[in-house]
């Protein structure tokens, strides 16, 4: 099978030897060069064609290299220009930076520190492209219930989403800390029939087990200190749209039985109170706990895990989403730059390339604050990569192989193992269920070996009863 073309690449070069010298080993390292022996001519085929870089000499009869370089910066900002000179001509390699060329090279010409050079180039304008396209794309886009993605992990979510959006039944929105669960819980609400109503959150997690039963379900006057007057709960204030119960995994035990009746009968009676009042919210809650392992451990109920996971809509994370990672990034972009009051439109090519390298464990909402803290720091109209945390700019992806070219390099069958399980859970887009099949473990197992850093892991490292011993 023939290897797909490195890159177009448009050669400018007055001499022949050279040029046949650059056609021939452009060639033959899977280029497809187009030879010219003057700068007039290969602007004007620039005008007419698309090359993903130009290659130009810079003195030449005529319109010399400078002259080319200025007028394809001008006029094709998006094809990067990599310039050759003499060596010793340090300075017109200088001016031609100063016009805006990509890098230079000198003569006489190494081909194969010419073919690396090339290969950034071509990588360097397909990231720039893919930038100004995803731009395009959120401009494009509707709101949508804050909706922001074109990976086919997303889509699948939305397709569900659109397919159960105006039943009543409720929904079980799980996911990892910081993939949007709200976000899907607000698209489900905007695309129901329930979109006109209310749409309530609480979290469960954010309150004490007291205030939290009175923020749910109300209370009477007089049911305790300080209810000087009768509350409505916020069951019954989501009535003709939507409640989303947030970190429902974290609802005291004590408060499940409760929360059971409301949704079986449809009905909630405040503290205090000794009439039942009937409501009409369909009920969505989220979590990053599994709440199947919560159920075998007895901190969860069984019988109300079924009666919330009627549906059940998990979200990727977002190392599964591929380039909406820049997508997104360039929502935040343009968000905080706007109430910053700072002219910064969007990422450079280098900013891309490390934000789709990194991991992300927590999610969109460690983009978004790496965006923000970006923003704030950046002095330029495109972020760079020193605007970016130092975890990110010099982040390696782990390689579960044990191919090293140095003793330093070598891990423990301990780390290479837990590279290993989170190479099967980024492969299966994030689904633990699936990930802990294909391992041949249960789940708490998969957890245990993972470590408590992880972020599946830490969502349950409070209840983990690890044995000491292992």
């Amino acid at each position: 099978m023939s290897t797909p073309p490195k890159g177009r690449i448009l050669v400018v070069e007055d001499e022949r030897e050279m040029r046949a010298l650059l056609d021939k080993g452009l060639t033959r390292r899977g280029f497809q060069p187009t030879v010219l022996a003057s700068a007039a001519e290969a602007f004007s085929r620039l005008e007419a064609e698309d090359f993903d870089t130009v290659l130009t000499d810079l003195r030449m009869p005529g319109m010399d290299g400078l002259a080319l370089c200025e007028r394809v910066v001008l006029n094709r900002p998006d094809i990067p220009v990599v310039v050759v000179t003499a060596f010793g001509s340090m300075e017109t390699a200088v001016a031609a930076i100063r016009a805006g060329a990509y890098d230079f090279v000198t003569k006489p010409v190494d081909l194969d520190a010419l073919v690396l050079l090339l290969e950034r180039a071509v990588r360097h304008r397909a990231l720039r492209e893919e930038v100004r396209r995803l731009r395009r794309a959120l401009h494009d886009a509707s709101a949508d219930g804050g909706v922001v993605g074109e990976s086919l992990a997303l889509k699948r979510v939305y397709e569900l989403i659109d397919r159960v959006a105006d039943a009543d039944a409720s929904v079980l929105v799980t996911g990892e800390s910081g993939t949007g669960k709200e976000v899907a819980a607000r698209a489900l609400h905007a695309r129901s029939r329930r979109h006109a109503g209310p749409f309530v959150a609480i979290n469960c997690a954010a309150m004490p087990e007291a205030l939290l039963e009175s923020e749910l379900f109300g209370h009477a006057k007089g049911a305790f200190t300080d209810a000087k007057a009768a509350r409505t709960g916020l069951f019954v204030k989501a009535s003709g749209g939507t409640l989303f119960l947030d970190e429902v995994g974290e609802m005291p035990l004590t408060l499940q039985p409760k929360l059971l009746r409301a949704l079986q009968e449809r009905t909630v009676r405040p503290v205090g109170g000794d009439t039942e009042v009937p409501f009409d919210a369909r009920i969505v809650a989220a979590t990053n706990r599994d709440l199947e392992l919560a159920v075998e451990e007895n901190r969860f109920r069984e019988d109300l895990y079924y009666r919330l996971n009627v549906i059940g809509l998990e979200l990727p994370p977002l190392r599964a989403r591929g380039n909406d990672v820049l997508l997104l990034a360039q929502r935040f972009v343009e968000h905080v730059a706007s109430r910053s009051g700072k002219r910064v439109q969007g990422l450079s090519p280098a900013v891309a390339q490390k934000l789709l390298a990194y991991g992300w464990p927590g999610n969109v909402r460690e983009l978004q604050n790496c965006i923000e803290r970006a923003v704030a720091l950046t002095s330029f109209e495109e972020l760079t990569v020193e605007d970016l945390p130092e975890r990110i700019r010099d982040y390696r992806a782990s390689n579960p192989s044990a191919q090293a070219s140095d003793v330093s390099e070598l891990v423990s069958l301990e780390e290479m193992e837990r590279r290993y399980i989170q190479r099967v859970i980024e492969t299966v887009g994030g689904s633990r269920t699936l990930a802990s099949r294909i391992l041949g473990v249960d789940r708490k197992t998969l957890y245990r070996k993972l470590g408590r850093r992880h972020p599946v892991a830490a969502s349950l490292a409070a209840e983990d009863k690890e044995d000491p011993r292992e």
